[in-house]
């Protein structure tokens, strides 16, 4: 994971939401091992402790689960890796609807927009 952190957020908090986007796209599959602590610091190119305050957020969503001697993991709930997919896409499509209403488009101008998108690059795929 390439990491940008930019100086509006607290770098803790960039990292949870980077982390959560990995489990919640399957680039760390449930059950996954992830690198330490340290080594993900490394990687980031930040404190131990920023990275270990990250995880341990993590650890309290029920993402990820620490196991003694093993390393932190990723969860096998389902229903937990569910609600976060839902979570994080309900933000982008907020974010969205709130950039195409900046325009002056109505809710039925932007959904009649997207269909017309979505049937034009369903095409491409085929």
């Amino acid at each position: 994971m390439g990491w940008n952190f930019n100086d509006n957020t607290p770098i803790y908090l960039q990292i949870i939401n980077g982390l959560q986007r990995e489990i919640a796209s399957g680039a760390y599959p449930p059950g996954s091992r992830l690198a330490s602590v340290r080594e993900l610091a490394l990687e980031a190119g930040v404190n131990p402790n920023t990275m270990q305050r990250a995880l341990a957020e993590l650890e309290r969503q029920g993402l990820v689960n620490s196991q003694r001697t093993a390393g932190r993991f990723v969860t096998e709930d389902t229903a937990a890796l569910s609600a976060l997919r839902r979570s994080m896409s309900d933000e982008i499509i907020a974010d969205f609807f709130r950039s195409m209403q900046s325009l002056g488009l109505s809710n039925e101008e932007i959904l009649s927009l997207v269909q017309d998108w979505v049937l034009e690059h369903s095409k491409e795929e085929h």
